[in-house]
């Protein structure tokens, strides 16, 4: 009897705890006093239940490897300089090279010294002495463009996974596809349109000198000056929506960029009540934000992310710190999703949407109601068969087969799980397997009574030879369940995820919780005789 109790206490003490988990996803709205002392997870809907977006996106690798070289060419400009090597131009040689014109062929052995001991990646494609000039081109190694390449879709996965986690869209679906691509499925999303600026900003946050000594009028005209380029800002009327652009002659020199920042968080300005973007950079860019405001007092620094001008306020003095602000006419959903691809990181590469689709919700609940149907029939039927066939034990049966659905509802909720529509399929397929499991035992407890044992000694008999060979079928089935669930992606985790569940469920319900109701009327009941 002591032994009956606590498992009995086992068992419900797993119905209540699967019950509190369960509750909030079957009710609407949870009371103020639950939420603190209670979990208040739902059951997540994957986004063919509960409709939402699927996009599929194209890194421009291609760029990446230009951005490369467009840094290298201003390192090497650094490095001759520190060297005192004089040289009249360093710059980027379509995707992959770079062009170097020295004055003087002679130099050319220290700037190879040089190349090999800090850039050796770049190698010597051509060199060529005319005009009394030595123009040499460097290009970089090939293995090394394809590994740039690679970087560069891994890292802008890791970036949009990084922006949508900070979104707040549950459960997304977010992996390559091929060599350049990135597949996504965000469920339940309200509000496509923002969910795509906010994935697709390349978020290159750069800050740059307004050039004050040039005519921004005449460079309009077709006179940019060398080393200057036309940045434009755009503002929205927040009354009549109408857009204004205003230029700027922006010095083309980066002094610092975004890859230096530690946090953006929206802020409030209580003069204007507005928000606005709050900057925190780390060590080395606040040491190089306090040099840059400190060389520069009264100059205009251009705050510009993505080509966009957002700012250009003056600096009036040494900011050291390693505090910044960005201001401008913003809403509070375009500052914080500012402050979200700013903390997030920049792509390293643009992307471009190939596919775009919008699962509505309507066909998600058609959806779940044919799922549900066919639960339901599949249930009803394998309840009415276990009664018709097995009687009183099959009756037995069908409380745990309602335990394990319990259980496994309790569990996606408990874990954060989704549920997709393969997800249904794997319960009901859980539906079958957990009976299944019981009509082992029956027919070896039947067996046990045709050789005119007692009820207590069949049950006992049954049970104790049926068990290893119940968790050896279903641990098999674990095991291909648990690789499914590791290298599957998409519907076949989804599946593989119920279904995992489901058995160990089921091997709860049907070896333990199904024997101590037959110990119950054994025991507390004195039932002389079995009804299998």
């Amino acid at each position: 009897m002591k032994d009956m109790r606590w498992r009995a206490a086992l068992v419900l003490a797993v119905l209540v705890v699967a019950l509190v988990y369960l509750l909030p996803s079957l009710g609407k709205e949870l009371p103020e006093w639950w939420v603190k002392f209670f979990p208040d997870k739902k059951i997540n809907l994957g986004l063919d239940l509960q409709g939402g977006m699927h996009l599929i996106l194209e890194v421009e690798n291609d760029k990446a490897v230009e951005n490369t070289v467009e840094r290298l060419a201003q390192e090497i400009k650094g490095e001759l300089g520190t060297a005192h090597i004089r040289f009249r131009l360093v710059e980027r040689q379509g995707g992959d090279g770079v062009r170097l014109l020295l004055p003087k062929e002679q130099d050319w052995q220290q700037v190879a010294d040089l190349m090999k001991d800090k850039f050796p990646l770049l190698e010597v494609t051509d060199r060529t002495l005319a005009q009394d000039q030595l123009q040499v081109l460097f290009r970089i190694e090939e293995s090394q463009v394809r590994h740039i390449k690679k970087l560069a879709v891994d890292q802008g996965l890791e970036t949009i996974r990084n922006r949508i986690d900070q979104f707040g869209v549950s459960e997304p679906d977010i992996r390559t596809q091929g060599e350049n691509r990135i597949l996504i499925q965000l469920p339940g999303i309200k509000d496509p349109q923002r969910a795509i600026d906010l994935i697709g900003k390349t978020a290159l946050l750069e800050f740059k000198l307004v050039d004050e000594q040039r005519s921004v009028e005449e460079a309009l005209k077709g006179r940019v000056p060398a080393g200057d380029k036309i940045y434009y800002s755009r503002k929205v009327d927040p009354v009549t929506g109408q857009v204004r652009r205003n230029a700027y002659l922006l010095k083309d020199r980066t002094l610092l960029t975004g890859e230096y920042l530690t946090n953006a968080e929206v802020r409030i300005d209580t003069q204007y009540n507005r928000p606005y973007v709050s900057l925190s950079f780390d060590d080395r860019g606040g040491k190089l934000f306090e040099k840059i405001t400190g060389e520069n007092v009264k100059k205009r620094l251009a705050i510009v992310l993505d080509g966009n001008v957002y700012s250009a306020p003056v600096i009036q003095d040494r900011i050291s710190g390693g505090n910044a602000v960005i201001e401008g006419q913003f809403t509070m959903d375009e500052a914080k999703d500012l402050a979200v691809v700013l903390r997030a990181g920049s792509l390293p590469a643009p992307v471009q949407i190939l596919e775009e689709r919008t699962v509505g919700p309507s066909l998600g609940r058609d959806s779940i109601r044919k799922g549900l149907i066919s639960m339901a029939v599949g249930g009803v039927l394998v309840v009415v068969f276990m009664v018709i066939y097995y009687g009183g034990s099959g009756i037995i049966a069908d409380l745990a087969l309602i335990l394990n659905i319990i259980l496994i509802m309790a569990a996606l909720a408990g874990f954060g799980a989704t549920l997709t529509l393969p997800g249904i399929a794997g319960i009901i397929l859980t539906i079958g397997m957990a009976v299944d499991a019981n009509v082992l035992i029956f027919e070896r407890v039947r067996e046990e009574l045709r050789l005119g044992k007692t009820p207590r000694a069949a049950l006992d008999t049954g049970y104790s030879r049926a068990t290893w060979t119940i968790v050896d079928a279903n641990v098999t089935t674990l095991i291909a369940a648990l690789v499914l669930l590791q290298f599957g992606t998409g519907p076949v985790k989804g599946f593989a995820v119920t279904l995992s569940l489901g058995i160990a469920a089921s091997m709860f319900t049907a070896i333990f919780g199904t024997r101590l109701l037959f110990d119950y009327l054994l025991q507390k009941r004195r039932m002389k005789k079995l009804s299998i």
